[in-house]
């Protein structure tokens, strides 16, 4: 039996501790059996079974979403956070609230200095997080 998937568990929860760079890990869909390292929706991913959720932003639901465009939104939000994690090696950073109300880890997630958050926003997919949810669906 190999030692590797416990040694790269270990890894991956000591990045977190210490904000130091996350190994690229392979990511799948939480949804769909994805393990350790799985993306939940379009601000919120597993590492090493934590749960993070990116502090920076806000992306449509796709767990009771208020209209259809909002689940689509937030689909597409998804993927191309599954995207971007799987794309290489990624830093973790911690801010000042440590937990979200749900128990989630609150950190700024970065690659080369540049935050995955702000990409997400610069594509459309997420918005700035402003300290409270906002509307996705037009009443």
């Amino acid at each position: 039996m190999s030692c590797r998937p416990f040694a790269l568990a270990a890894l991956a929860a000591f990045a977190i501790f210490i904000a130091q760079p996350a190994s690229a890990e392979r990511f799948g869909l939480c949804q769909t059996g994805g393990g350790t390292d799985c993306v939940v929706d379009g601000d919120t991913f597993r590492l090493g079974g934590e749960k993070i959720r990116i502090a920076d932003i806000d992306t449509p639901e796709t767990h009771r979403p208020r209209c259809p465009a909002e689940y689509q939104r937030g689909q597409r939000a998804t993927l191309r956070l599954l995207a971007l994690l799987n794309a290489g090696g990624f830093s973790l950073q911690s801010v000042e609230r440590d937990k979200d109300r749900y128990g989630r880890s609150s950190r700024l997630v970065s690659r080369g200095g540049r935050s995955i958050g702000a990409m997400l926003v610069a594509e459309g997919l997420a918005r700035p997080w402003q300290g409270s949810r906002q509307p996705w669906c037009r009443s």
